[in-house]
């Protein structure tokens, strides 16, 4: 599915605390301002996105990592997933973001709550889905949230399958069947 440039430069609000976007739209101390914003959490390597001179009232931290499926993004849920709780048992707003707000940046938020809301895999990932529908976390983050999942509830609610493209989640299954190239 294409998506048109201007979509992956939007905010996408998970929940009343959380918010998703690209770095594009992350870079805009206005927009956040405007959004009630008071961390950003920056996933990408600084080469690829210098972090903004934020103003003091919003905290910045940064995750270095590529968007490539070896990267270990699973050694930074917790740090994450335990930041954004506290930023919402504070009263405060989280944007996390990656290059483009698909991968990185949506896997953390997925991890996110599995541990907190309790979701399942399958159902955190439909969950963001619904609200930043260009969302499409790479096949080793995918590994990693099974792994996650696993981890959290002792069986998986997702797992790897072969298609002509190689492992994929089974949550892309029927899409990936229907596509011609």
């Amino acid at each position: 599915m294409a998506y048109s440039q201007s979509a992956f430069h939007t905010i996408s609000q998970l929940t009343d605390y959380l918010l998703l976007s690209s770095a594009h739209a992350a870079s805009s101390p206005t927009h956040l301002h405007v959004r009630g914003v008071t961390h950003v959490v920056n996933v990408t390597l600084h080469a690829q996105c210098p972090m903004p001179n934020y103003p003091k009232e919003i905290a910045a931290t940064r995750i270095p990592i590529d968007d490539v499926p070896t990267a270990g993004l699973y050694n930074f849920f917790d740090r994450v997933a335990d930041l954004i709780h506290d930023v919402k048992r504070k009263g405060g707003r989280v944007l996390v973001h990656c290059f483009a707000g698909r991968s990185r940046s949506a896997t953390l938020c997925i991890a996110y709550l599995m541990k907190y809301s309790r979701m399942t895999l399958r159902q955190a990932h439909a969950f963001v889905k619904a609200r930043r529908p260009l969302i499409r976390p790479n096949p080793g983050f995918w590994k990693q949230m099974i792994a996650y999942e696993k981890m959290l509830f002792g069986r998986n609610s997702v797992r790897m399958v072969n298609s002509k493209f190689g492992l994929i989640p089974d949550v892309y299954e029927a899409e990936y069947k229907n596509m011609v190239w």
